[in-house]
C-alpha cells in the first residue's frame, strides 16, 4: 500500500511501550527546552518594549545575545522533533510532552496517545480528535496483526 495518508510505521501497544524509554528521554528534553524557550521569549518581549525617554537601549547588546540563543534553541527543538519523527512517532505539544504513535484499531488509522509522566501508553484517539478525545485502551481493543486470542479464533 502506498497511501500518502498512511504513516510509514504503525505501532501496537506493546511496540509503543517498548519504544517508550527512548521516546520518554527525548520528550523530556523537548519539554524542558520548550518551556525555557517560552519563558525567555516572554521575558524578551517585555524587555524589548520601547521605553519612553531613552535615547539608546542599554540592554540592546544583551537582547541581541538572547535572541541569538533563542535561535539556537529553536534549532535544537527542531532536532528533538525530527528525532521523534524518525522513530515513527508524532510529537504534538513540546511544552506539554504529548506524543502520538500511529496505530490500527479495527482496521482504522488512529493514534495511541501518551503524555510525559505517564508510565505507559494507555490511551488512544481518532486522528482528528486530539488529546481531548483520548479514550482508555480496553484489553484486546487494539488489533495485533499476528496474535490470536488464547485457544485460537473464536
Amino acid at each position: 500500500m502506498s497511501d500518502p495518508e498512511r504513516p510509514a510505521k504503525l505501532f501496537t501497544v506493546e511496540q509503543a511501550n517498548t519504544a517508550l524509554p527512548l521516546v520518554r528521554a527525548i520528550t523530556a528534553d523537548l519539554v524542558r527546552l520548550s518551556r525555557e524557550v517560552v519563558e525567555r521569549r516572554e521575558r524578551l518581549a517585555l524587555l524589548s518594549t520601547p521605553r519612553a525617554g531613552t535615547a539608546k537601549d542599554p540592554y540592546a547588546e544583551e537582547l541581541a545575545q538572547i535572541e541569538e540563543e533563542l535561535e539556537k534553541d529553536g534549532e535544537q527543538l527542531q532536532a528533538y522533533v525530527d528525532e521523534l519523527r524518525a522513530l515513527g512517532v508524532e510529537p504534538k505539544s513540546g511544552p506539554e510532552g504529548l506524543v502520538d504513535f500511529p496505530a490500527l484499531i479495527d482496521d482504522r488509522l488512529v493514534y495511541l496517545c501518551w503524555k510525559l509522566g505517564e508510565p505507559e501508553v494507555t490511551h488512544w484517539h481518532e486522528l482528528d480528535a486530539g488529546f481531548r478525545g483520548r479514550q482508555s485502551l480496553v484489553a484486546g481493543s487494539v488489533a495485533h496483526e499476528t496474535e490470536l486470542p488464547p485457544g485460537g479464533p473464536l
